[in-house]
């Protein structure tokens, strides 16, 4: 059984959904040791989150980011948490609706994602510092010429 975790930084972004497996993966080349394994992405924030989407079309990027700010407005007059700005509690009540964490298969050292399928850092408040993200992933070990 392999085990390896990694930390990583994200790049700072303004609210959105972005596409960010490219990034993610350029800094995971331990992912090439596996062959048949699971990554957990774990976000260590609670005013941004990560989820699984479409990543052909960009409105499906759009249109996730406007829903949830029509469903949870800044500066509704019921929020008692004020003290980060008029963008952090609906962050937060955002992070509860997304949820927190993905876990994606892995084949032959690479993230079994379907066709159309991209890890997407949804990013709530508008001057988020650099996100931190922890990927452990656990499965057996890819086999080197050597062994076959």
């Amino acid at each position: 059984m392999l085990w390896i975790q990694e930390q990583m930084q994200l790049s700072p972004r303004g609210p959105g959904v972005h596409l960010i497996t490219r990034e993610v993966l350029a800094q995971l080349p331990e992912l090439a040791q596996v062959q048949v394994d699971m990554a957990h992405f774990f976000l260590q924030h609670t005013s941004a989150r990560l989820a699984l989407n479409e990543n052909a079309e960009p409105d499906v990027r759009a249109d996730p980011h406007h829903y949830l700010q029509r469903v949870v407005p800044e500066d509704a007059p019921y929020y008692t948490h004020r003290y980060e700005g008029p963008d952090d509690m609906p962050a937060h009540i955002k992070t509860v609706l997304v949820g927190g964490s993905v876990t994606v298969p892995v084949t032959a050292g690479k993230l079994a994602l379907g066709i159309r399928q991209g890890l997407y850092l949804c990013e709530f408040r508008r001057h988020a510092p650099p996100r931190r993200l922890t990927v452990t992933t656990w499965g057996s070990a890819a086999r080197s010429s050597a062994e076959e």
